[in-house]
């Protein structure tokens, strides 16, 4: 990781208003994060797609009964433009995540930085990197799914839209699910411009009750595309089994 691109993502993110971001995780599960990244940088990180070198695994979504489309896992050394993102957005999401989890009656375990997180994981036998390129054409989708990859699970992700509503794609919305006790489910469909990013809950998050706070399990997707292609950088913290 270069230092220049790590400055950059640096800045970036403390432009944005952190107690807001925080109060709309607790409130709605979500966050958005807009112009995180430049036309410039989106173009750089759709290049890398055709590059196999980069990439640990592949998955053919139809193949699993996950959707249609297709998703990549880079290997490590993450680029740098990804590793950047995974550091700085991590550092600035610990002490959230340590909150949900005090709000929740949990006892707060994350650490400060993103190479403490992946020590933890890899003592816990997840030693592989999560963050991934998703690309969809005409017809594809993702099903709503949570992504654990073991039983270590931190509680925050990103998504980075790559593509440009409307130009580049048509359908393809980002959905958010949560599953509220006794209640019935509530959605969100989001169409983000290119280069904005959101934050989301990975499997649960606190939801203020009559009696304080209690999990609410959450799960996303993408609805059909119906038009183009659609490219996402998924930056998951976590790291994975296999």
């Amino acid at each position: 990781m270069t230092g220049d691109v790590r400055a950059t993502i640096r800045t970036r993110l403390a432009g944005f208003d952190w107690p807001g971001i925080e109060v709309s995780l607790f409130e709605r599960g979500f966050a958005t994060l807009p112009r995180l990244l430049s036309d410039a940088e989106c173009d750089a990180q759709i290049a890398l797609y055709g590059k196999a070198k980069r990439f640990r695994k592949t998955v053919d979504m139809a193949r699993h009964g996950f959707g249609e489309g297709e998703y990549k896992y880079f290997a490590d050394p993450l680029p740098s433009l990804v590793a950047a993102l995974r550091t700085e957005a991590y550092r600035a999401l610990a002490p959230i995540a340590n909150a949900m989890e005090s709000a929740l009656r949990r006892p707060p375990k994350w650490p400060a930085s993103l190479p403490a997180l992946r020590k933890l994981c890899a003592a816990g036998g997840q030693p592989l990197p999560t963050p991934l390129l998703l690309h969809y054409t005409a017809g594809g989708y993702n099903c709503l799914h949570r992504d654990l990859y073991g039983p270590l699970v931190f509680p925050l992700q990103l998504a980075v839209f790559l593509s440009q509503p409307g130009r580049d794609y048509d359908g393809g919305a980002f959905l958010l699910v949560e599953q509220r006790p006794r209640q019935q489910s509530v959605g969100e469909a989001l169409l983000l411009q290119r280069g904005d990013a959101v934050l989301f809950a990975t499997a649960d998050r606190p939801r203020r009750g009559a009696r304080g706070f209690h999990r609410a399990a959450m799960r996303h997707g993408v609805a059909t595309v119906t038009r183009g292609e659609r490219f996402t950088l998924g930056v998951i913290f976590h790291d994975a089994k296999s």
